[in-house]
């Protein structure tokens, strides 16, 4: 083309020639003409200039923000009084690792990680309950390791472990946790009860309930009886597929970075404790991307459930 118009060819008959508009041909020919060969090379389409970018200052702070809280970018933005999306975009430009790829507890990116494309969601609250277990290992008088440091000799040791015994509705997220001394079958069937009792509180009938293959949940008599008199339907997942029971298991690593080991605790008793406030702030103010950015009581009879 370059050479055509050269020769004295009007640039409009050549773009006419070679199929291309006449701005093209102009655009090309003004390229050649100030750089030469060098004007003809493939050039970005990124703006020079961004004046409506988000500030350095800005970035840092979400930054920051991000590796303190290690939260997602709806906790960020309201934070920081930024768009989550903007927040996101940051993330992205500074190529953080996504929350999902990243070790609850240390923060580093986990190398391996396997997640299912089947996703699924019931159409009303209790239609499906997920249950299961987080153990946690005790945290001895004075605060353990977190608190002083692996370099210090502080008993945790043979102190044991607390149950966070946990269930959540598929379709709200509403959630109810207990704490307790072990994963007996008498002990899943009280807690088991007990979670019943409360979603029946607000409105919500139970209908089935899925678990994984544990011993106290497939074998434990009082544990089926439950489920028996409340004519509710037992499920299991498929062994060796914990991803089946996902939303249960997110809300294990949930407790586990925003209360277990949000802060060091300076005793076991403090941290259970502080349970009871997290899981108020859980169900009435988190806000949850997966019901689109809702919290959990928004989704229980569209808001109308008394939460207590």
């Amino acid at each position: 083309m370059v050479q055509r118009i050269q020769s004295g060819r009007p640039v409009a008959h050549v773009a006419a020639e070679m199929g291309v508009s006449r701005t093209a041909a102009w655009r090309w020919w003004r390229r050649f003409r100030d750089a030469g060969v060098a004007g003809l090379q493939d050039r970005s389409s990124v703006a020079h200039a961004h004046p409506r970018r988000t500030g350095s200052c800005q970035e840092t702070r979400v930054r920051i923000m991000r590796e303190l809280t290690r939260r997602g970018p709806v906790f960020i933005g309201a934070r920081l009084g930024m768009h989550a999306s903007v927040v996101g975009r940051v993330l992205r430009r500074h190529q953080v690792p996504l929350l999902r790829d990243l070790d609850p507890v240390t923060g580093t990116v986990i190398k391996a990680s396997r997640r299912s494309a089947n996703r699924y969601e019931h159409a009303h609250p209790g239609s499906l309950i997920h249950v299961d277990v987080k153990k946690l290992g005790r945290i001895p008088d004075g605060g353990g390791w977190r608190a002083h440091g692996r370099s210090e000799k502080v008993r945790g040791r043979g102190i044991g472990y607390d149950y966070v015994h946990a269930a959540i509705d598929d379709h709200s997220r509403l959630a109810y946790l207990e704490i307790h001394a072990d994963e007996r079958g008498t002990t899943c069937a009280g807690f088991l009860e007990r979670a019943i009792a409360f979603y029946a509180s607000l409105g919500v009938t139970v209908e089935r309930v899925i678990t994984d293959n544990a011993f106290a949940y497939r074998k434990s008599v009082a544990f089926r009886d439950v489920f028996t008199a409340h004519g509710i339907k037992q499920k299991f997942i498929r062994p060796h597929c914990p991803w089946t029971n996902g939303k249960v298991e997110r809300l294990n690593r949930t407790l586990a970075t925003e209360w277990a080991y949000s802060q060091p605790w300076n005793s076991n008793a403090d941290r259970a404790a502080a349970l009871p406030a997290w899981l108020d702030h859980y169900n009435l103010d988190r806000a949850h991307l997966g019901i689109g950015g809702k919290t959990p009581i928004d989704r229980i009879n569209n808001g109308r459930g008394q939460y207590s």
